[in-house]
């Protein structure tokens, strides 16, 4: 076992939960629920606990965590709730750098997806870029509700596996 994974399995639950609740948006309840399933052998077993978690989770839970997430390309530099991932995470898809014509179809497929599902649209948008974010929302506008949430559960199960990445690198810097 690494020495980051040595501290991240020996640090109380409240340090736990400070380090690693912010991998799903204003949901550290995930992370306090993992914290007692340590120990973890890698940051896989760690993902995979936390996701194991959110399979757990009750359909509400499920539904508060994906609406704890901001919608893609409208609040961007206007919402004071926006973390700094997120808004990070939205600029290296360049949805902070639209066209207005890019902007109004957003706007609209964000509009037409929160009528249906009554939730935001989730995608990793480090996984993707304008294009594919675009053609995802249009797809996924066709699936049912249960699949839509399923789905939008696997997508916040790769952002986090990429925020706990960048927070193991931090670990290990600080320690």
């Amino acid at each position: 076992m690494s020495g980051v994974m040595q501290c991240v399995n020996g640090m109380d639950a409240a340090r736990f939960v400070e380090r690693f609740g912010a991998l799903y948006e204003h949901s550290p309840w995930v992370a306090k629920r993992a914290a007692a399933l340590r120990p973890f052998a890698d940051p896989g077993a760690m993902l995979a606990a936390m996701n194991g978690v959110l399979e757990r989770a009750t359909v509400a839970e499920k539904l508060a965590l994906v609406r704890a997430h901001p919608e893609l390309a409208r609040r961007a530099g206007l919402d004071p709730e926006l973390t700094d991932a997120s808004q990070a995470e939205q600029a290296s898809a360049g949805l902070d750098r639209l066209t207005p014509e890019e902007y109004a179809r957003f706007n609209s497929l964000n509009d037409g997806y929160a009528a249906r599902f009554g939730m935001p649209f989730v995608i990793c948008v480090r996984l993707s870029d304008k294009a594919l974010i675009l053609s995802e929302m249009a797809r996924r506008l066709a699936q049912t509700p249960e699949q839509e949430l399923d789905t939008a559960i696997a997508e916040i199960g790769k952002i986090a596996g990429l925020r706990l990445t960048d927070a193991l690198a931090r670990e290990e810097r600080d320690s």
